[in-house]
């Protein structure tokens, strides 16, 4: 019954289609875990049971060899008796001929006692040796599944780790996204450009304010000349034009009405 039992359970471990148990498995890793641990504990228990099988189709096997052994030597001995019967009977001793034919005849009861034994342990070893056979057939089966559970379990737990790394990566990605050294720096340039542009306003508004100064104090040196010809008339003096003064005196011309010298 427990040999039935683990025979069975083997062969249902040995049939199990993995991938669809991961397909419907809720957390495909620990239930990996658990499959290899089972796996692991009832290979040592189907090895047990295998191990114990083999040492009872042994025995048989001893049982048997031991009878057929036992069959072998009751013959010959047979043999012999009836040998030496055949000898006192030749030489006229009809007792002692009698005696070892019914040695010769012990013999052989036995002789068919030990075949009978030997035969009737045949189909129990024949059995034995098929269930022997299966068990050895399912436990390395069994062995090949762990192997490809195994091999599973480490497949998934790499492609965890790779996904989790892959993960962090992209996340690591959105992040620099949303937070660009690149655009920081670009903002910071931004800012010294506009800076740098402030300051060339302020040079060039300077410099027209000082044009404008530099015009202001001509305009004042003409109108001091002006003045002063004038004055210079008014006081019976020849108006000579100073070097450099008929530019400014023809735009001061420029603005009085030429009719008003006809009227002169």
């Amino acid at each position: 019954m427990v040999k039935q039992s683990i025979f069975g359970r083997i062969a249902q471990l040995a049939k199990a289609n993995i991938n669809s148990l991961l397909d419907n498995a809720e957390d495909p890793q620990k239930m990996l875990d658990q499959m290899v641990r089972d796996y692991t504990n009832n290979i040592a228990e189907a090895e047990s049971a295998v191990a114990q099988t083999i040492g009872n189709l042994r025995m048989l096997e001893d049982d048997y060899n031991e009878d057929v052994k036992n069959a072998r030597d009751w013959g010959n001995k047979a043999l012999a008796a009836s040998r030496k019967a055949d000898e006192y009977r030749g030489s006229g001793h009809a007792a002692d001929a009698e005696k070892f034919d019914n040695l010769a005849k012990v013999a052989l009861q036995r002789q068919m006692s030990a075949e009978n034994e030997a035969k009737g342990a045949e189909p129990s070893i024949s059995s034995q040796r098929e269930v022997v056979d299966k068990l050895k057939t399912g436990l390395g089966q069994m062995k090949g599944k762990l192997n490809e559970l195994t091999s599973k379990r480490n497949e998934l737990v790499a492609r965890s780790k790779t996904a989790a790394a892959q993960s962090q990566v992209h996340d690591a990605i959105k992040s620099i996204d949303f937070m660009d050294p690149t655009s920081e720096v670009g903002r910071f340039e931004e800012k010294i450009r506009r800076e740098e542009a402030k300051v060339r306003g302020q040079q060039e508004l300077a410099e027209s304010s000082l044009d404008a100064q530099f015009n202001q104090l001509e305009d004042l040196g003409e109108q001091v000349e002006i003045e002063a010809r004038l004055a210079a008339l008014k006081s019976g003096g020849a108006a000579k034009p100073a070097i450099g003064a008929s530019a400014a005196g023809a735009g001061a011309e420029s603005t009085v009405d030429e009719a008003d010298f006809d009227k002169l």
